[in-house]
């Protein structure tokens, strides 16, 4: 007997808790972090407060009420034994998108987490080069201690804690030396041996697949046991990796559950791809004679190998953000792929680089860097690759005019509009020439309108996801991963709706 129960995520699009259990064994696929609940609550300066632990999302409901937690994260006035206490054998994690990940961190550091090599990596890289936070102290963390009022919590050990993951594919050794290697100043850290996906024990057979998403590394999974369940993860078939996603699906033709997600189950079909994204940004850059910006999502390096495609064509020179150089050069530690040739890493102004920095792309032979003045002698020989939070960095630049190219996915919630009119007062206040979305006046308040063909989503299509479906052919099918999970039990009579916290078993 299976039993599935879809903790977050079943009628949002983000915070995936899926947990599968057979008799003594259980898993859970992915343990995201959910930005819909938490951005009732919470916001840019008013956030859940650290030194209280896991107490702040326990009570307002951000989390599973479950005794599965760090026991580091417990203050003295939470008390979790009264909940449940799951067996969970290791987390199948998706991918490296917070919404899948944001909430591992708070979990027992004893359950292993099963992964690509590629997000193993960018875990590690992401909280290398971040402030650490509850969110994404996953690849390790440094225990909290009880202050004095042992209701409130403060950093502690100076030495870091592991957690133990089992690669789902090959690797080279390089990357268990990145692995080992911690860049935290003045800490330091042991960790356990990496495993590979055929020494972990269950009672479970469990297979990985390659999937095409808007970050490498993502995977689906097959899990056998008394029944086969297949989880998709995100996906999407219109990419450069697209057959690795058909693929996927067509393995998992004798799955009798498939839990798939719906984002853009309701929304309408567009043709889009990534040879389409490279051919319209592509015709911009020609008829571009000043410095360009090209904005796109954090960590989509398909969409930034698009970009450098195209400046290799126009002979240009890409510049990308630090932190982007060194998640590039953690995914090298992978597979040996040298990603950082023919891009140049913008140096800015700062007093220090971080240690991450100093240790893997300062002063190394193939990593180069270039300063601001450089780039304002000659503009027009650069795109530079920045968001919304590095514009400010355009003020050491002075750019008196130039392109901005929007690649990324729309505002879809009224809070985020507000980031876009922002990001157009400052391209309008250098001159920049905008593409991908413009501001227009509607009633009494000003919003995104977005171009279509400058961005290819990161997720399956209506159309695609209906041929899913039809090729699986399961017995039942569960979606998460959507705001409008109904669309599905209108259209496939074997859908099975849950909300978050129901239990389904066959």
């Amino acid at each position: 007997m299976t039993s599935i129960t879809v903790f977050d995520g079943a009628e949002t699009i983000g915070g995936t808790k899926i947990y599968l259990q057979e008799r003594d064994n259980g898993l859970f696929l992915d343990f995201g972090m959910n930005f819909k609940k938490y951005g009732q609550y919470f916001q840019e300066f008013l956030k859940e407060r650290p030194t209280r632990g896991i107490h702040d999302l326990i009570h307002l409901n951000l989390i599973p009420k479950l005794n599965i937690y760090r026991q580091d994260l417990i203050p003295s006035d939470l008390n979790i034994s009264l909940y449940p206490s799951l067996k969970v054998d290791a987390i199948l994690l998706s991918h490296a998108h917070m919404d899948h990940f944001g909430n591992i961190s708070l979990l027992d550091p004893n359950i292993p987490i099963i992964a690509s090599p590629k997000t193993i990596v960018l875990l590690k890289g992401i909280l290398d080069s971040s402030k650490a936070s509850l969110s994404n102290e996953v690849a390790y963390f440094f225990e909290k201690n009880p202050a004095d009022d042992n209701r409130v919590l403060r950093s502690g050990s100076k030495v870091g804690k592991c957690r133990t993951f089992y690669s789902a594919f090959s690797y080279l050794d390089s990357m268990e030396k990145f692995l080992s290697t911690c860049v935290k100043r003045y800490k330091e850290f042991e960790r356990e041996k990496l495993y590979s996906l055929d020494e972990f024990s269950t009672s479970f057979e469990i297979k990985a697949f390659e999937v095409d998403h808007s970050i490498y590394g993502a995977i689906g999974f097959i899990v056998s046991g008394d029944n086969t369940v297949a989880y998709t993860g995100d996906f999407r078939l219109h990419g450069k990796l697209g057959d690795k996603s058909k693929s996927f699906i067509k393995s998992a033709k004798d799955a009798s559950i498939l839990i798939i997600e719906g984002t853009r189950a309701t929304r309408e079909d567009i043709n889009e791809s990534e040879d389409i994204v490279f051919n319209n940004c592509l015709d911009v850059v020609k008829n571009s004679k000043d410095l360009i910006v090209a904005d796109f999502s954090a960590r989509n390096f398909e969409r930034l190998e698009t970009f450098r495609e195209i400046a290799n064509k126009v002979e240009r020179t890409l510049l990308i953000t630090p932190k982007n150089a060194y998640l590039l050069k953690a995914l090298e530690m992978v597979d040996g792929i040298n990603r950082l040739k023919n891009v140049v890493i913008y140096n800015s102004l700062k007093v220090k680089s971080p240690n991450w920095e100093e240790n893997y792309l300062k002063n190394k032979e193939d990593v180069n860097y270039l300063n601001p003045i450089d780039i304002a002698k000659e503009p027009n020989r650069y795109i530079l690759c920045f968001s919304l939070f590095d514009l400010k960095n355009l003020l050491d630049i002075k750019p008196t005019n130039g392109t901005y190219i929007y690649s990324s996915s729309e505002a879809f919630e009224e809070e985020s509009e507000f980031d876009f009119i922002r990001l157009s007062k400052w391209l309008e206040y250098f001159g920049f020439k905008i593409y991908g979305f413009k501001i227009v006046e509607e009633g009494e308040r000003l919003k995104p309108v977005f171009s279509k063909g400058f961005h290819a989503s990161g997720h399956a299509s209506q159309k695609d996801i209906r041929w899913a479906i039809e090729t699986i052919d399961p017995d039942v099918i569960i979606p998460v991963h959507t705001d409008n999970p109904r669309w599905f039990a209108e259209n496939f009579e074997k859908t099975n709706l849950l909300k978050d916290g129901e239990n389904f078993t066959k």
